[in-house]
């Protein structure tokens, strides 16, 4: 096997493998390479300058966490059943945001499995996965991550990652999964030891952000869109959502994410890219994006249901902002089926202090009018996990930082944070504890109380009447009135008419014939 490696700062690098250290050799562009014998499964690093092994910048699988030595895989060898599989367009996707470590109690892919049949059930048809790039600790969000071709260890590495792909694809369901390409995780990262990945010219909230556009870019660049490529060919992935593509600053002729979605758009079958940005921008569609995250409609709505107006909900309150929201697509030209609309998603509920989803926040049959709105909106609709029953767990912040620094300052950061809104910092979960992580869990044995059943049983409807409903498709004509003295909208989609009344908080859907009413 030849071993090749992008490392232009150290004088001196080797191979270590099976116990021995191979010298590599350099060209002048910074490529090391060594052929050496060796098998699938194999342990390796790269010894830098004379100094300890450290994992392969472009490791498959880290079995023992960042800090472990990498381990070789052979994608060939599993046997995949998908051969007639096509993948799905973004307009007909139904889509079901996870986080594979709380889904489900075994927190795993294996354990995702065994519940894709209620995800068929519910009515979804896409599975968009939380990032499971290895990210320090057994627990975590994911959006940390360091060895982006590796999935997590905890979760079951690359052979849980291909068997949850292929279940899905057998199921009908295909599966996105979400990647970080703004900036690199603060623990557990090496890439700037082997060379300038990251740069100071690009800060981010988050770190810094990644050289794609200054000196020795163009490894830097083929990195991340052959990342990006790996992903998608070697586990038969249908797409990519690119977390926080604002951060991501590229002065390049050829932004990265234009390069990105060309190459992904080049596999047979053509792969989704859909990137996240707070509004809806036109320019990002052009660059060849499939579509984008949005946040305006969701919190046009969270505000008239909850009422609250704190922070980024301040500039928002009125029914005439929701009624904006739906029409913002047309107003700027651009198809809505290329926009993902929710009422909730991880960001929305798990950066609040207590993490509480919307069934904590409002009563059942306003979930019947968000789940409704969503369901008929002309957006791409997208739920999170447990939202279709009324989950009562919350879904927290929650990290596992190894380094007692990283973690103290996490901590505190988290607590500072909401000090300013008024929280006490002892009453703001700790996002190391983890028992943060553990009541994040979501809670399986409520499907079969109530009113969670009667939830699921609306949410069932709802996505039966889109799939059912021509005028209901992504991106069909929509007309909305409103009235803002009486908290009233009305949406209108071809025979389909969903009156909402924001103040007594209660919904009416009518199909076709006046007399089929759901409310």
């Amino acid at each position: 096997m030849r071993f090749s490696l992008w490392a232009p700062r150290p004088g001196r690098v080797e191979l270590h493998l099976d116990g021995a250290r191979l010298p590599m050799q350099k060209d002048p562009g910074g490529w090391w390479e060594v052929e050496a014998a060796t098998r699938s499964g194999a342990d390796y690093g790269y010894c830098l300058d004379g100094g300890d092994p450290l994992p392969d910048p472009r490791s498959r699988w880290q079995p023992h966490g960042v800090h472990g030595l990498s381990r070789l895989v052979d994608h060939g060898a599993f046997r995949w059943s998908d051969a007639g599989w096509r993948g799905r367009r973004l307009a007909d996707a139904i889509l079901y945001e996870l986080h594979v470590g709380t889904f489900t109690p075994g927190g795993t892919f294996e354990s995702a499995i065994g519940r894709l049949d209620h995800l068929v059930d519910l009515g979804v048809n896409t599975v968009e996965l939380m990032p499971v790039a290895e990210f320090i600790g057994d627990r975590g969000w994911g959006y940390d991550g360091v060895d982006l071709w590796a999935p997590h260890h905890a979760y079951g590495g690359p052979e849980g990652l291909t068997r949850l792909v292929d279940a899905g694809h057998a199921r009908g369901l295909a599966v996105l999964l979400d990647v970080v390409y703004n900036h690199l995780g603060s623990e557990g990262g090496y890439l700037e030891r082997f060379g300038p990945y990251l740069t100071d010219r690009h800060p981010t909230p988050w770190g810094r952000g990644y050289n794609f556009d200054g000196r020795d870019s163009r490894p830097v660049r083929d990195f991340v869109i052959e990342n990006a490529v790996a992903w998608l060919r070697d586990y038969h992935l249908d797409g990519l959502r690119l977390d926080a593509v604002h951060a991501i600053t590229d002065a390049s002729p050829r932004h990265i994410v234009d390069e990105l979605a060309a190459r992904a758009h080049e596999l047979d079958p053509p792969r989704l890219v859909v990137a996240e940005k707070p509004r809806i921008d036109p320019a990002l569609l052009e660059m060849g994006v499939d579509g984008q995250w949005a946040d305006d409609f969701h919190h046009a709505l969270h505000v008239l249901l909850t009422g609250e107006r704190t922070g980024y909900y301040a500039r928002y309150g009125s029914v005439a902002d929701l009624a904006g929201a739906l029409l913002q697509p047309g107003r700027l030209g651009v198809d809505a089926a290329r926009v993902v609309g929710f009422a909730q998603n991880h960001d929305q509920v798990g950066n609040r202090a207590a993490g509480e989803r919307l069934s904590m926040l409002v009563d059942p049959a306003r979930l019947r009018m968000a789940a409704s709105l969503v369901a008929c909106a002309p957006f791409v609709p997208m739920l999170f996990m447990g939202e279709e029953w009324g989950a009562t767990t919350p879904f927290l912040f929650f990290s596992d930082h190894r380094d007692p620094q990283i973690a103290r300052r996490t901590s505190r950061g988290r607590m500072e944070e909401f000090q300013a809104f008024g929280w006490r910092p002892e009453d703001v979960p700790d996002p190391q504890d983890r028992a943060s992580f553990e009541s994040s869990r979501l809670d399986w044995a409520e499907l079969s109380l109530e009113p969670h059943r009667d939830l699921l049983d609306w949410h069932r409807r709802l996505l039966r009447l889109r799939r059912q409903t021509p005028e209901l498709r992504s991106g069909a004509t929509v007309r909305v009135e409103h009235d803002r003295s009486h908290g009233a909208l009305t949406m209108t989609r071809g025979s389909v008419r969903l009156d909402c009344d924001f103040i007594r908080g209660r919904a009416a859907l009518e199909m076709g014939d006046p007399g089929q009413k759901w409310e």
